[in-house]
């Protein structure tokens, strides 16, 4: 798949967690540290506004759903999976080579084309898909090639400061790419009560 088909993908998959949510679990505690499940909705609808912005070169100043920003549900409203949707729509008619071509600056990264910006999108959107259904119980299995997209980009990108990514954790033992990839990204899906060792990012195979 090229990059916008990962994306695409990553999109339909994240939607369809967020489809997932009764009414009485929006306002769970997240696997974000101070976010609830409206709020990570909220952030990723940040996100494709974001690109939007980008991709037109119009600004955006709203920063309600940014990385760390304290409560992104606002820009989730009641309806988070409508607005989600309208969100995803808008953005992803703005998508043509011409706007992919177009450079912009990212905190941690610096100045890459928006298709670069596409790959890291997609990388959040695969982290926050678990991130909602792990909060809620489920068990979320990944597409194996996001898993590998993610990784890689992670690896050689990963931002670790609050409201971006935390430590980098210890994964059990024999763990599959999912779990290796999580832990990278500061997250124990292993288990639900006791936080690993963590380990410092310098460590990152």
């Amino acid at each position: 798949m090229d990059a916008l088909q990962d994306y695409r993908k990553a999109q339909d998959d994240f939607e369809a967690v967020l489809a997932e949510v009764r009414p009485d679990e929006w306002d769970a505690p997240s696997e974000c540290a101070e976010w609830t499940v409206r709020d990570v909705a909220g952030h990723a609808i940040w996100g494709q506004h974001q690109l939007r912005a980008w991709a037109t070169g119009e600004d955006h100043p709203d920063q309600r759903g940014a990385p760390g920003a304290p409560n992104p549900a606002q820009l989730a409203g009641p309806d988070p999976v409508a607005a989600w949707r309208a969100a995803r729509a808008g953005s992803t008619a703005t998508l043509n080579p011409e706007a992919l071509a177009r450079t912009t600056s990212i905190t941690g990264i610096g100045e890459v084309p928006l298709g670069a910006v596409v790959t890291l999108l997609t990388t959040d959107l695969v982290a926050h898909t678990w991130d909602v259904g792990h909060a809620l119980g489920r068990d979320v299995r990944l597409d194996p090639a996001l898993v590998t997209l993610a990784f890689d980009w992670a690896r050689a990108h990963a931002v670790r400061r609050p409201g971006f990514f935390g430590p980098e954790l210890a994964p059990p033992d024999g763990s599959d790419e999912q779990t290796r990839m999580l832990a990278f990204l500061g997250r124990a899906p292993w288990r639900r009560d006791q936080t690993p060792p963590r380990r410092s990012s310098s460590s990152a195979r």
